[in-house]
């Protein structure tokens, strides 16, 4: 297992300036209404649902928002959504994986494509780069929860593959299909986590410049600003000083 992550320590920079809440919000109760869907709403029955409540929760969205969206769900109300991942370059070369629901495959994919496209990255085809990532899960604490040897030692019991110190706190990752009882174990031992989801994880990152980092950034936000996108995920690094000049 290992110890600081300079990838690891972006993200969670970067997960602090992202979305505005509302379009956050809206984001988590999709994920929470297709879960819910997909299997029985009561989340202590549906590991999907209880980990999409759970981040729901982390976010600081309030228990209404969360029961309408279960309740949307039962109802028969609730959208048809369709899960597509896209895999393209943004600038410098980077890495680019976006997740998407949606109920118009047609839209999202045009809007997507067009977004990179004006944003100086290439959509490509499912698997151009998605070799360079691997799907895992991943729990986070703050470093109020302990020192190292206290989580690494939490880790291991809860059948945890790596532990990383990101600076401003612990990230822990497991494989995906894991993820579930792996964070139950550890909430166990260390408490209520951070954060609670599914990740791809770069297994190689490319370093960019400030001029670089400022052209990615662009393109990042502009796919997270999209209704129909989730998640965004690119294998970019950069030094300290060039975080700090974003």
């Amino acid at each position: 297992m290992a110890g600081h992550s300079k990838w690891a320590n972006i993200q969670h920079r970067k997960g602090r300036q992202d979305s505005i809440r509302s379009k956050l919000f809206s984001k988590l109760s999709k994920e929470i209404t297709v879960a819910a869907k997909m299997g029985d709403p009561d989340p202590d029955k549906n590991p999907r649902l209880r980990l999409a409540v759970k981040e729901a929760r982390s976010n600081s969205m309030p228990k209404d928002n969360i029961d309408r969206a279960i309740k949307k769900a039962t109802g028969g109300d609730a959208d048809m959504y369709e899960e597509i991942r896209y895999e393209g370059y943004g600038p410098g070369g980077v890495a680019v994986i976006v997740e998407a629901m949606t109920d118009n495959r047609n839209r999202t994919a045009s809007n997507v494509r067009s977004t990179f496209a004006k944003n100086g990255g290439n959509l490509g085809e499912t698997g151009s780069v998605g070799f360079m990532f691997e799907k895992k899960g991943e729990v986070t604490y703050t470093a109020k929860v302990g020192d190292f040897d206290k989580v690494m030692e939490a880790a291991i019991d809860a059948g945890a593959e790596d532990v990383e110190d990101t600076g401003e706190g612990y990230a822990i990752y497991c494989a995906d299909t894991d993820l579930n009882e792996v964070s139950t174990s550890l909430e166990a031992a260390l408490g209520e986590s951070e954060s609670t989801k599914f990740i791809w994880k770069p297994s190689t990152t490319t370093e960019l410049d400030l001029e670089g980092m400022q052209k990615l950034m662009k393109l990042l936000d502009a796919l997270e600003d999209d209704d129909d996108v989730q998640r965004v995920t690119a294998n970019f690094e950069a030094s300290d000083e060039v975080m700090s000049q974003l």
